[in-house]
């Protein structure tokens, strides 16, 4: 090749790689729970900042982690449970939050800044919060709705209508509770109890999905286990519907947006951080999820369906039963995975 089109061909590829690192500047891309994300929200960032934001859908925390750790995902921005944060940050999968970008770190509210999983939130922000119950359709059964037994032990009623959605640490939180024991038990007894009684309950289930409003909403299901703010989506389409805590015990949980550590557009990535912690900004995700946020001053901006509403609202008899989702050590982890595995096969 001669000088001349050598020449032409280095000033060809500088174009191409300027062009394509423009691009790149100019898209975002989220990864999050399906039917997490507001539309309206993304377009007002965009309104704002001029850049676009792609979303991927994930059906749980198990899903994420494993494609996130594969690499060459392209996301810049992951949204995990809090029980999982630390295995992120510790596999080195989350950078640091720049705080010369995100300087609404102030506006998180103080109980949701000094978190076990993120100490003093350096890593992550808060998405949504909420608990993981039973939802039952009172045309179907109209039974007590506060007990693990809707899908442990359905009724004859509810048999071959349950839906259980395929999150194992909220599952295995929800059956630990129901027979006696903590979360994160290691006893061998309890687990044993937990295993059999889910192996013998999944015959009168008609499935294990994530995406089901619009299912529940339609009468296709008749009772299930699921997160309290898609519970509040499908009643607010059908006024049937209850949402149920578990005498016994249900998870309280947060989901989390980190920047990730190859993110191809850290910058972008910090500066969508940022927006999110702007309380109406917040408060349009609440709106959209049906989830409080955990951001200070959003409460102005929260449809009035959120002030009051029993999904959203802990019944003051039960809210002992609730307890905070965490970290399980590996090998107790491994236990569950293996219970896990057998009750997908």
């Amino acid at each position: 090749m001669n000088r001349p089109t050598k020449v032409l061909a280095l000033g060809l590829a500088t174009l191409l790689a300027t062009t394509t690192a423009a691009a790149a500047q100019d898209v975002l891309n989220l990864y999050n729970w399906g039917n997490y994300t507001p539309p309206d929200m993304l377009e007002k960032f965009t309104a704002e900042t001029g850049i676009q934001v792609t979303v991927t859908d994930f059906d749980s925390n198990d899903t994420a982690l494993t494609r996130v750790r594969q690499g060459g995902h392209g996301f810049d921005i992951a949204v995990p449970s809090n029980p999982q944060v630390p295995i992120w940050i510790e596999e080195g999968l989350f950078q640091p939050l720049d705080p010369a970008i995100v300087t609404n770190h102030g506006n998180i509210s103080p109980n949701w800044v000094d978190v076990p999983f993120d100490p003093g939130r350096e890593y992550t922000v808060p998405w949504a919060w909420g608990t993981t119950g039973v939802i039952v359709n009172t045309n179907v059964y109209d039974g007590d709705p506060n007990t693990a037994d809707i899908f442990l032990d359905p009724p004859p009623e509810l048999q071959g209508k349950v839906n259980v959605i395929p999150e194992m640490s909220d599952v295995m939180h929800l059956a630990i509770r129901a027979v006696g024991g903590e979360p994160c038990t290691g006893d061998t007894d309890i687990l044993r109890e937990v295993r059999d009684r889910l192996t013998a309950a999944k015959p009168h289930w008609i499935a294990m999905d994530y995406g089901t409003v619009d299912a529940y909403a339609a009468g296709d299901i008749g009772a299930g286990v699921y997160w309290n703010g898609a519970s509040m989506r499908a009643r607010l389409q059908n006024d049937a519907l209850v949402y149920g805590y578990p005498q016994t015990g249900f998870p309280v949980w947060m989901d989390n947006a980190g920047v990730l550590a190859d993110a191809q557009n850290p910058k972008a990535a910090m500066q969508f951080i940022n927006f999110i912690l702007e309380p109406e900004n917040a408060a349009m995700i609440s709106n959209f999820t049906r989830y409080a946020n955990g951001i200070r001053g959003s409460e102005p901006y929260l449809d009035d369906v959120m002030q009051t509403a029993p999904e959203i609202v802990v019944p003051e008899e039960l809210v002992d039963a609730g307890r905070f989702s965490v970290t399980c050590p590996a090998e107790v982890n491994d236990i569950y995975t293996q219970i896990w595995t057998e009750l997908l096969q």
